[in-house]
This record gives structure tokens, sequence and C-alpha cells, in this order.
């Protein structure tokens, strides 16, 4: 006896039953305070707990991946005990919770490090600006890693790994994406380099794969996951062959049983450079023998389409979430959805940390 699937279905993640196929994406929100995660981002997890897994933010993995203000890290015990309890609140409210292990490498600013330069597989600077304490800033030429740098770098995404368990999550993502630290690395744009990490593209996939590796030894390839973005163009990221260079990769993961791959779908500015692949899922699905979520602009019905296809197994939501704490009733319900205020997806300064953040309404109960 067969059935379909829809976002509404469980589904097997790893090692995780979850509950739907309706994933929180993990979004920059910039609440931490001196990079210890308070009670209002527990707050602001738990509330969106129905979700069949959340994902957090970026989380740094050392004092060098301070990318933004007010971004969380996962390297000191301050920061550990500070997701604890968001952990314990998610959980409280029967959801389940990923950590984003995040590496900023060159999109940072020696500003916001103590005065030291970023860091980054060559010396060749992200295009864009920062928000810093001496305000908006354009993005400096970082520091090239030297090659016995490098393992230090697997090794703190590791900590930060082992950190995540001692707080209570119930798995991690890599931040592969979106011209970060593992990206730079992977695209010729960004990496430059003549030694083992960089040329071919199995020299430039090396650090993400030794940080799969790495991180998967902490906590089981079936509880980890990886966020990639094939035809992301922000940061000035590109690379001259990328069906290549991310086919390698996506079939590189295979032996390590992950819990899923995240592919994120080209967004406008992406499509308007017409030089991307797009659509990405279906180009790099055959490719992949495990679970995949897919990102990119999902509304309830298009998400439905991709699961009863099986074109994914589950869909990620953003902006959606932002608004919606409880995002999975409302798509069941089939009710209004509260529109999402970007002005606030952003923390402004230290003060209305909760104006846009854990103010949005959620549905009234209905009277029995």
């Amino acid at each position: 006896m067969s059935f379909e699937l829809d976002l509404f279905s469980p589904v097997k993640l790893g090692s995780h039953t979850l509950a739907n196929r309706i994933v929180m994406a993990p979004m920059t929100r910039l609440r931490a305070v001196n990079s210890i995660p308070t009670n209002l981002m527990a707050t602001y997890y738990a509330q969106r707990a129905s979700a069949g897994l959340i994902v957090t933010e970026c989380t740094m993995v050392s004092p060098l991946s301070y990318g933004y203000i007010n971004c969380p890290g996962i390297y000191s015990p301050e920061q550990t005990a500070g997701w604890q309890q968001v952990t314990q609140a998610v959980h409280d409210h029967g959801g389940k919770i990923f950590l984003q292990l995040w590496h900023s490498g060159r999109v940072a600013h020696s500003s916001l490090l103590n005065g030291e330069l970023p860091i980054a597989p060559s010396a060749i600077a992200a295009v864009g600006t920062l928000h810093t304490p001496a305000g908006k800033v354009d993005l400096e030429t970082p520091r090239a890693l030297e090659i016995d740098e490098i393992p230090q770098i697997v090794k703190q995404f590791r900590q930060g790994a082992e950190n995540a368990q001692q707080a209570g999550f119930d798995g991690v993502e890599l931040h592969g994406a979106f011209g970060y630290l593992i990206d730079q690395f992977l695209q010729d744009g960004s990496n430059q380099r003549t030694d083992a990490y960089g040329g071919a593209i199995a020299n430039r996939a090396r650090f993400l794969l030794e940080v799969v590796e790495a991180v998967s030894s902490v906590w089981g390839g079936e509880r980890v996951g990886i966020k990639l973005s094939p035809s992301n163009t922000f940061y000035g990221m590109h690379d001259s062959n990328s069906h290549a260079t991310f086919r390698y990769v996506i079939e590189a993961l295979n032996p390590f049983n992950l819990a899923y791959i995240h592919l994120m779908e080209p967004d406008k500015p992406d499509l308007e450079t017409g030089k991307v692949i797009n659509p990405v899922l279906s180009t790099f699905r055959p490719f992949y023998q495990g679970t995949v979520i897919t990102n990119g602009g999902y509304d309830k019905s298009k998400g439905n389409d991709k699961i009863e296809t099986g074109e994914a197994d589950l869909v990620s939501f953003g902006k959606l979430f932002i608004a919606n704490p409880d995002l999975p009733k409302r798509f069941i319900e089939d009710v209004e959805l509260n529109p999402p205020d970007s002005k606030t997806f952003y923390a402004q300064g230290d003060k209305d940390l909760d104006k846009g953040y854990t103010d949005y309404p959620s549905l009234e109960l209905q009277p029995s």
C-alpha cells in the first residue's frame, strides 16, 4: 500500500525521525550579545519548534570568523552555555535543532578582528561591504593562509562540533555556501593556490572534505549536513566550471552517509548575471544518493510539488519562518501568512532586539 508524500509526511533524517518535511532554514539574525546566545534567542527558536527541523543561524567556529556584529559563536564555554538554553527550549517544545558551523573567511574586516586581516585561501578581496564598529566599510584584501595553518582551522570546526554536542544539539550543518571560507576554497574565483589546496577540483575540494570528515568523526555522518550554493554570486563568487566543481563535491560526499545536503537555488541577483546554473536541484540531484533539502523561495504548493515528485526529501523556508513562527500549522490550515518586515531582519544596535524577531503573532487557539 502506498500513499502520496507531502510536506506534512514524517521522514527519516539520518538517525532522527522528523514529524514533517518543513525545515526552518538557517538565517542570520544578529541578536547575540558579545557573540553569546541569549534567552531571547531561545524564545525565538522555541517559537518555531513545530518545524520538522530547525537549522540555526551561522555560528562562528573561531574569533577570526567574526564576519558580522552580534553573530553567535561556538568556540567558548560561555557561547556553549548560551546555546544550551536554546536547545533546551526547542526540545521542551518537541523540536529538533542542528547548529550551523561557519567560518566567514574573507567576508570579515580587520576592525572586527582586533586589527588582524581576514584569512582566505588566496589574497583576493570579496566584493561588497560590511557593517563594523567603525561604520560601513568595503571588504579588504585578506591574508592567504599558509598551508600549515589549514589543519588548525579543520580542528576549529571539529571543536565546534564537539561543543555543539555539549550544548545539546541534535546534529550540525556545515556552511559550505554563500562565499564563506569553505566555499572560498572550493571555487576557483576565490582560490588561486598552487599547493595541495588549489588548482584541480580535487585539490580545491580538499578543505571541504577534510572538514566533513573531522565533523563526522565527532557526530557520525548521519547527524551532519552541509549547505551548498552552486549558483551563488554574492560577495563576487564565481567558478570557471560550476557544474564540474559541484558535481565532484556532491559525488564525493556520498560515502560519508550524511544526514543531508542542503542545496540552494539561485536568487534574483544570481539569475540577473545570466551565467548561473538554474535550476540547481534537478541539475545535481542525480549525483547524490542520500537525502536532499532544497531551498529557493518556496511556498506550500511549490514545496509540496518537490516532495511529491521525489526531487527533494525536505524543503527549507527562510523569510516565511521569520514572520510565521507556527508556519507548519498555517500551511496545514491554509490560512493567511504574516508578511515579513525586511527592516527588522537584522538587529539595529542593542535596543528593541525583540522587534521583528519574537513578536510576530501565532494563530489564536480556536475555541473548543
